[in-house]
């Protein structure tokens, strides 16, 4: 979860109020959010560094890193944080955010260019009248965009944000999507022009912008925004342009962002503007612009408009598990920032018209009002009960079963990646490539290329990072499989598998087979002769992850569920096994 590092006597004087830590901590606690530590500038510094020197006593201000959650990004700066704490405790009403009735000549406008759909197609936009900047200020500005970056915007692949001196460019202002040897601009703290290219190559070596140049780099057009005058605001997602930079003297910021999802460039925009509105002359109060599309389709952001939701008291009490009457609901509700007015539906039951503000975008359905509630009641005051009675699945029954009886025969139980590579289930065991697998798209890393068709790779790669372990090793798995299978709606379907492994220098088939006819009588199955579908037999088997002659198939009422014996020298080798191995796997569903 995102961690916000806050002054502690610049936040006790936005409260009102001074605490002590432990008071602080208990605060926090309550209204849903941990304090991680108190630290000083100085010192988290020395910590970058890996420096031990301790504290002294000229360190600065005390510095409270505050963990909150992933989705509340209101919180992600001292003054969204200063103002749900004031609300949480009843010292301030809720905020009514409003946007400006301006006439349409006075309205300023963004053109949006039809190239840009090539890159990044949408864009957002609004005007901060009248902010009053100190430094503090100024950082925690900053500091919010750098966080909304690193999260909801997914390190501006998503959405990048723009701010610039709305006094020192000119309206209407046009976003266009250029080749770029035509962008020419002085990016922000440099003091020469650059053409967009060179500035690709420039930034490479920038520790933080070159984390970014991907996202448009190999694009042949970059997306840029000029005002009236050809000025260039910014290279989105890459840099702002020196000239409209803001500094604390800026009185009127222009937002603008950018993004190939056009919901959440809505929700950082609200966020930047609510957040900061707080600073304008007219408080809560911010500036339409008009976004016109190459279609010509207009609109104006941003968009503060409150949601409405219906959420019944009933299933409120009914997930928190505590019957409260229906103004303590709304008070709770109005501590958390939702209004919620009751009504009386048709059948009288009491429902709640749950209003949602433009800065609480994490609220998307009921429940998410029904944890509002039980944070502000408090979880710790709700009392503890025992969850009634539920039957297990058969199948998580059967696999706890023979979870004990394999242990009780001295296995030890690993849990494995689900994950794996292609040649971990293919080659590595010395067979062709599984067709069945289903493969991950996009993967990150060639370690985790497909969903397992089976568990042997993972009990060999625990074996091979072990193999100094005192033999034998004998170690086992239950666990799910993944498989292709077009009769299901999402083409795929889970199998539950049992695989065991003993690793040692007298690992023999007589050791492993003694282990399937444990596993077979404890699920009450009789060996029969073969072909008899009223118990189970073992027939021979030619799997290529193991040794010719020293394998065999388990045969279950007529069906084959499973493979066993003697371990492969080449699969040993690949997995970097220097002793013998026996191996056994089955689909426990066959069972059931």
């Amino acid at each position: 979860m995102p961690t916000v590092s806050v002054g502690r006597d610049r936040l006790f004087e936005a409260l009102g109020c001074s605490y002590t830590y432990e008071e602080f901590d208990e605060l926090c606690f309550k209204f849903g959010i941990e304090l991680e530590e108190a630290t000083t500038e100085k010192a988290m510094q020395r910590k970058e560094k890996h420096l031990e020197e301790e504290a002294m006593e000229d360190d600065g201000e005390i510095i409270y890193k505050i963990e909150v959650p992933a989705n509340r990004y209101d919180l992600l700066c001292l003054e969204g944080l200063a103002q749900a704490l004031r609300i949480f405790g009843g010292l301030d009403p809720i905020p009514t955010y409003k946007v400006a009735n301006i006439g349409k000549e006075s309205m300023l406008e963004m053109h949006v260019g039809k190239e840009t759909s090539k890159i990044r197609p949408y864009v957002v936009c609004a005007v901060l009248r009248g902010v009053t900047f100190d430094e503090a200020r100024y950082n925690s500005f900053i500091d919010l965009q750098d966080k909304l970056h690193q999260n909801i915007c997914r390190r501006r692949t998503l959405v990048a944000i723009g701010t610039h001196d709305l006094d020192t460019i000119e309206g209407p202002f046009t976003y266009e999507a250029l080749p770029p040897s035509e962008i020419n601009f002085v990016p922000l703290k440099q003091t020469r022009n650059f053409r967009a290219d060179e500035l690709m190559e420039f930034y490479k070596s920038d520790l933080k912008l070159k984390k970014f140049l991907h996202i448009i780099e190999n694009s042949p057009v970059y997306p840029v925004i000029y005002d009236c005058k050809r000025t260039v605001l910014s290279l989105p997602p890459i840099i702002n342009g020196a000239h409209s930079a803001i500094t604390l003297k800026t009185k009127n910021v222009f937002i603008e962002c950018t993004a190939t999802d056009l919901t959440k460039a809505n929700v950082v925009l609200n966020t930047m503007v609510t957040m900061f509105s707080v600073y304008c002359e007219r408080k809560f109060e911010v500036e339409p612009v008009k976004v016109t599309y190459p279609d010509g389709k207009s609109f104006l952001y941003p968009d503060l408009s409150i949601y409405n939701m219906n959420v019944p008291l009933s299933y409120i009490t009914g997930i928190i598990g505590v019957q409260l009457p229906e103004n303590e609901v709304a008070s709770l509700l109005h501590k958390m920032q939702l209004r919620a007015v009751e009504s009386v539906s048709e059948n009288a039951e009491v429902k709640f018209v749950v209003s949602v503000p433009p800065t609480r975008s994490d609220v998307l359905h009921p429940c998410d009002v029904a944890e509002d509630v039980a944070i502000a009641y408090g979880y710790n005051e709700i009392p503890k009960r025992r969850p009634a009675s539920l039957k297990p699945l058969p199948l998580s029954q059967f696999s706890d079963l023979i979870r004990s009886e394999i242990a009780m025969a001295g296995y030890i139980e690993v849990l494995t990646w689900i994950l794996c590579s292609k040649k971990e289930i293919s080659s590595m065991l010395n067979c062709e490539e599984d067709k069945s697998a289903v493969i991950i798209a996009d993967s990150r890393t060639s370690e985790f290329e497909v969903v397992r068709t089976n568990l042997m790779p993972g009990l060999l790669r625990t074996v091979g990072h072990n193999k100094d372990h005192p033999k034998p090793m004998k170690i086992f798995e239950v666990g799910d499989v993944v498989l292709l299978d077009g009769t299901k709606d999402v083409g795929a379907v889970n199998r539950r598998h049992l695989a065991a492994l003993y690793c040692g220098a007298n690992s023999g088939f007589e050791l492993i087979h003694g282990l399937v006819d444990r596993i077979m009588e404890a699920t009450g199955t009789s060996f029969v002769s073969p072909g008899d579908c009223e118990g189970y037999y073992i027939e021979r088997s030619e799997e290529p992850a193991f040794l010719q002659g020293r394998q065999a198939k388990i045969v279950y009422k007529g069906n084959q569920i499973g493979t066993f014996g003697i371990v492969h020298p080449k699969v040993l080798k690949e997995f970097d096994i220097p002793d013998p191995c026996s191996f056994v796997e089955l689909d426990m569903q066959s069972f059931l």
